[in-house]
Protein backbone atom coordinates (compact mmCIF):
# COMPACT_ATOMS: atom_id res chain seq x y z
CA UNK A 1 0.00 0.00 0.00
CA UNK A 2 1.48 3.32 -1.01
CA UNK A 3 1.02 6.80 0.44
CA UNK A 4 -1.96 7.74 -1.76
CA UNK A 5 -3.83 4.50 -1.09
CA UNK A 6 -3.32 4.98 2.66
CA UNK A 7 -4.71 8.51 2.50
CA UNK A 8 -7.74 7.38 0.49
CA UNK A 9 -8.41 4.55 2.98
CA UNK A 10 -8.29 6.97 5.91
CA UNK A 11 -10.65 9.30 4.04
CA UNK A 12 -13.16 6.51 3.38
CA UNK A 13 -13.18 5.54 7.06
CA UNK A 14 -13.85 9.13 8.15
CA UNK A 15 -16.64 9.61 5.58
CA UNK A 16 -18.28 6.35 6.68
CA UNK A 17 -18.36 7.55 10.30
CA UNK A 18 -19.77 10.96 9.28
CA UNK A 19 -22.43 9.22 7.14
CA UNK A 20 -23.57 7.18 10.17
CA UNK A 21 -23.95 10.42 12.14
CA UNK A 22 -25.93 11.96 9.24
CA UNK A 23 -24.00 15.19 9.74
CA UNK A 24 -23.29 18.02 7.34
CA UNK A 25 -19.59 17.86 6.54
CA UNK A 26 -16.86 20.29 5.61
CA UNK A 27 -14.78 18.37 3.08
CA UNK A 28 -11.25 19.57 2.32
CA UNK A 29 -9.02 18.58 -0.60
CA UNK A 30 -5.58 19.94 -1.29
CA UNK A 31 -3.14 19.74 -4.16
CA UNK A 32 0.30 21.25 -4.49
CA UNK A 33 -1.09 24.44 -6.02
CA UNK A 34 -4.65 24.76 -4.66
CA UNK A 35 -6.96 23.99 -1.76
CA UNK A 36 -10.68 23.27 -2.03
CA UNK A 37 -13.45 23.21 0.60
CA UNK A 38 -17.06 22.04 0.23
CA UNK A 39 -19.98 21.94 2.63
CA UNK A 40 -21.84 18.72 1.82
CA UNK A 41 -25.25 17.86 3.27
CA UNK A 42 -26.30 14.42 4.57
CA UNK A 43 -28.03 13.81 1.21
CA UNK A 44 -24.66 14.27 -0.61
CA UNK A 45 -25.55 17.67 -2.09
CA UNK A 46 -22.96 20.44 -2.17
CA UNK A 47 -24.41 23.35 -0.20
CA UNK A 48 -21.44 25.75 -0.39
CA UNK A 49 -17.95 25.68 -1.85
CA UNK A 50 -14.79 27.73 -1.96
CA UNK A 51 -11.34 27.24 -3.44
CA UNK A 52 -8.23 29.09 -4.50
CA UNK A 53 -9.45 28.90 -8.11
CA UNK A 54 -12.24 31.45 -7.45
CA UNK A 55 -11.66 35.02 -8.59
CA UNK A 56 -12.55 36.64 -5.25
CA UNK A 57 -10.10 34.40 -3.39
CA UNK A 58 -7.33 35.10 -5.90
CA UNK A 59 -8.03 38.80 -5.54
CA UNK A 60 -7.76 38.54 -1.75
CA UNK A 61 -4.41 36.78 -2.16
CA UNK A 62 -3.08 39.51 -4.44
CA UNK A 63 -2.37 37.11 -7.29
CA UNK A 64 -0.02 34.94 -5.20
CA UNK A 65 0.05 31.16 -5.06
CA UNK A 66 -2.91 29.19 -3.79
CA UNK A 67 -0.68 26.51 -2.29
CA UNK A 68 0.21 28.13 1.01
CA UNK A 69 -1.17 28.67 4.52
CA UNK A 70 -2.36 32.22 3.78
CA UNK A 71 -4.49 30.93 0.90
CA UNK A 72 -5.93 28.19 3.11
CA UNK A 73 -6.92 30.78 5.72
CA UNK A 74 -8.75 32.85 3.10
CA UNK A 75 -10.60 29.77 1.80
CA UNK A 76 -11.52 28.75 5.37
CA UNK A 77 -12.95 32.18 6.10
CA UNK A 78 -14.92 32.26 2.81
CA UNK A 79 -16.41 28.78 3.28
CA UNK A 80 -17.52 29.67 6.81
CA UNK A 81 -19.17 32.87 5.56
CA UNK A 82 -21.00 30.97 2.81
CA UNK A 83 -22.10 28.26 5.25
CA UNK A 84 -23.48 30.81 7.71
CA UNK A 85 -25.36 32.54 4.87
CA UNK A 86 -26.91 29.18 3.99
CA UNK A 87 -27.96 28.68 7.63
CA UNK A 88 -25.35 26.05 8.47
CA UNK A 89 -23.63 26.57 11.81
CA UNK A 90 -22.32 23.11 12.71
CA UNK A 91 -20.38 20.67 10.54
CA UNK A 92 -18.22 17.56 10.81
CA UNK A 93 -14.68 18.13 9.54
CA UNK A 94 -13.70 15.73 6.74
CA UNK A 95 -10.00 16.16 6.02
CA UNK A 96 -10.05 13.42 3.33
CA UNK A 97 -7.22 11.49 4.95
CA UNK A 98 -4.81 14.44 4.92
CA UNK A 99 -2.83 15.04 8.12
CA UNK A 100 -4.21 17.79 10.35
CA UNK A 101 -1.35 20.27 10.02
CA UNK A 102 -0.20 23.01 7.71
CA UNK A 103 -2.79 24.12 5.17
CA UNK A 104 -5.55 21.77 6.36
CA UNK A 105 -5.15 23.01 9.94
CA UNK A 106 -5.06 26.67 8.79
CA UNK A 107 -8.30 26.22 6.84
CA UNK A 108 -10.03 24.58 9.81
CA UNK A 109 -8.91 27.23 12.29
CA UNK A 110 -9.96 30.07 9.97
CA UNK A 111 -13.40 28.50 9.54
CA UNK A 112 -13.76 28.17 13.32
CA UNK A 113 -12.75 31.79 13.86
CA UNK A 114 -15.32 32.89 11.28
CA UNK A 115 -18.10 31.22 13.29
CA UNK A 116 -18.39 27.63 12.05
CA UNK A 117 -18.61 24.95 14.77
CA UNK A 118 -16.96 21.54 14.38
Amino acid sequence: MNKKESRLRRGRQARAKIAVLKATRLSVHRTNQHIYANIIGPDARVLASSSTLQADVREALGGKSGGNVAAAQVVGKRIAEKALEAGITEVAFDRSGFRYHGRVKALAEAAREAGLKF
